[in-house]
């Protein structure tokens, strides 16, 4: 394969300005510009010919929409091969932009959460009365309209943003780069077998925008059912931990009949979130300082593997056991594959069973 050539009204002379080329144009932090390719090029001279033009090496850039069927291209994939889109979303930093920000990252504060709920406690807060009132009450006043209707068969997947999806406190200068790795990824796979609900501590204008800049809304690959803002959240109180807001998944439940705590699972990067269900909620890494974690962060991944295993399994909720992280009995509605691999929380190789920790174990 020959030199590539960027087609920025730079002359080539000989036999290379004589070669078939291949325009591209692509889109980075903005701004678009063109480069040109053999016919013959790969995934990896396309890379080549976009760090002449900014800097940012080939293992740094991301094309978003450079698919081959529903993944990324590899890099020895043929541009011959793939469906190019009109114009490539190409996503990274130079190496310069990186030093800066991970230096001032290293030398600022990390910012964290006041408190949380620990791994083995139990907080009493699901049956009491009062919170039960107010939860009726969220149902009664909190009216947000659906993206989409539910899709008849699906579970249900409820996932916070902050730290979860999205590095909300590092700054960059495009929102892709503070996105969570292989997030379009993970929501392409999940949408097979559940209906997905995103829902943050935060107000609604902020939730669509940032979902918008993300690329989750409008996806053709995976459509969000429902947005969830901090209206349709209950304060309660705790002798240990005072007061704080809460995510009742009861809300969901009363406006979708068909979900309820034995098809429901929740990610979150605070156990306190689902205080009122702790049954069926999950706790996961934080995503935070997305400069210096961006490049082996695999949460998603993990997690990816976890939804699809118990996709096909009947979940009946166990009484709540303060000894365990997360409580879920899963009864096999066959027997189940050997998962090739369920790298959450580096867990090995195992069947799946009981939800330990962050785990799946076997029963």
């Amino acid at each position: 394969m020959r030199l590539f050539e960027i087609t920025r009204g730079r002359a080539i002379p000989g036999e290379m300005a004589e070669e078939a080329k291949t325009t591209v144009a692509v889109k980075w932090q903005g701004k678009q510009f063109s480069v040109s390719v053999p016919d013959d090029a790969d995934v990896a001279c396309l890379k080549r010919c976009i760090e002449a033009e900014t800097n940012v090496l080939p293992s740094r850039q991301k094309l978003l929409n450079v698919k081959s069927g529903p993944k990324p291209a590899d890099d020895d994939v043929l541009l011959s091969s793939v469906k190019l889109p009109k114009v490539v979303m190409m996503m990274g930093s130079t190496e310069q932009s990186i030093a800066t920000v991970a230096k001032a990252a290293e030398a600022a504060p990390e910012v964290v959460d006041d408190f949380d709920v620990g791994v083995n406690e139990e907080v009493d807060c699901r049956d009491r009365e009062e919170n039960q009132l107010k939860l009726r009450k969220r149902i009664d006043t909190y009216k947000v309209d659906g993206l989409n209707p539910p899709r008849e068969g699906k579970k249900l997947l409820v996932l916070d943003i902050d730290y979860t999806l999205f590095d909300h406190r590092s700054t960059a200068e495009v929102p892709e780069e503070l996105m969570r790795p292989y997030l379009h990824e993970f929501l392409t796979q999940a949408y097979q077998e559940y209906d997905i609900v995103i829902w943050s501590a935060t107000g609604m204008k902020w939730i669509e925008v940032k979902m918008r800049e993300l690329g989750v809304l409008g996806s053709p690959n995976f459509k969000i059912m429902q947005l969830v803002d901090h209206g349709a959240m209950i304060t309660v109180q705790t002798e240990k931990y005072g007061m704080f807001d809460c995510k009742p998944l009861g809300w969901l439940w009363a406006k979708y009949e068909q979900y309820s705590e034995k098809n429901t699972i929740m990610f979150d990067d605070l156990r306190r979130n689902f205080v009122m269900n702790p049954q069926n909620g999950l706790k996961i890494r934080p995503f935070r300082k997305a400069h210096l974690n961006r490049d082996t962060d695999r949460e998603l991944v993990g997690l990816t593997k976890y939804l699809l295993a118990i996709a096909k399994l009947e979940v009946r909720v166990a009484r709540f056991d303060p000894t365990d992280a997360f409580q879920f009995i899963l009864l096999t509605l066959h027997t189940p594959p050997p998962l090739a691999g369920c790298p959450i929380h580096g867990a090995e190789p195992l069947q799946v069973g009981k939800v330990h920790r962050g785990e799946v174990r076997n029963t």
